[in-house]
């Protein structure tokens, strides 16, 4: 048995296990490996131990990969923050798009699936502890911001994403998973016309287990799957 495989058993078997002592069901979790940085031939070895879904973060790997990939029977979620001008490039090859943080983005994003004549599916990116570093919408601008994208025709709004950041210990790192799930659940109860809550996509390699006790049913898998990723030095 190869690695990804062992490893894929094992993720599974944690998957199965946070279920069971949430009182959830693990076919209601939707595995998505992270192949950032992953060649195909380790991509395909993880689809036929059964993934279904995988990640990009970035526009040109994901295009490169794009054309060896597509005829094999995954989805592609776009995971990494994307540039307006490189909706286009995706726009007609992508399943969901994750990380939506302006209607600047949503607005392209709308005008490239009205020209492919489809509804693109994509999730709000919420920076939930407000970090400099990283790209989300502000928790308290969520509202404001779903009643603007629900006027859009060719987005459907179907949930949130985030990437908190990994603390040691359990406690603290669910607490922000909880947080995440209450604006997630809060935001649902509200009923907002063209809005739909279904997928929460919170938890990596580190902390996906406490994620799906805390309400995750999207968990965005890399390391933990493929092994650590070789870090490329320029003029090497």
């Amino acid at each position: 048995m190869s690695q990804v495989s062992e490893n894929y058993r094992y993720i599974l078997e944690r998957i199965e296990q946070a279920c069971f002592v949430a009182g959830r069901d693990p076919k209601d979790i939707l595995f998505l490996g992270v192949t950032k940085t992953i060649d195909c031939e380790k991509i395909s070895e993880a689809l036929n131990c059964g993934i279904k879904a995988i990640g990009e973060n970035r526009v040109q790997e994901f295009l490169e990969k794009y054309d060896r990939l597509k005829e094999k029977n995954i989805s592609f979620h776009l995971i990494g923050h994307l540039q307006t001008n490189k909706v286009k490039y995706v726009a007609d090859k992508v399943d969901m798009i994750e990380s939506v943080d302006s209607i600047k983005l949503l607005r392209e994003i709308d005008m490239q699936a009205e020209k492919h004549g489809r509804k693109m599916d994509c999730l709000i990116e919420l920076n939930v502890c407000k970090e400099a570093s990283k790209f989300g919408l502000m928790p308290e601008r969520l509202e404001e911001f779903l009643y603007e994208a629900a006027s859009f025709q060719n987005v459907s709004i179907r949930g949130l994403m985030a990437i908190p950041p990994v603390f040691t210990d359990e406690k603290t790192q669910r607490s922000i998973f909880y947080k995440l799930y209450q604006i997630f659940v809060d935001i649902r109860d509200k009923k907002i016309d063209n809005i739909n809550m279904d997928y929460l996509s919170m938890g990596m390699s580190l902390d996906y287990y406490y994620a799906i006790l805390e309400g995750a049913n999207i968990v965005r898998i890399g390391t933990a799957l493929f092994g650590k990723r070789e870090i490329k030095v320029e003029g090497v």
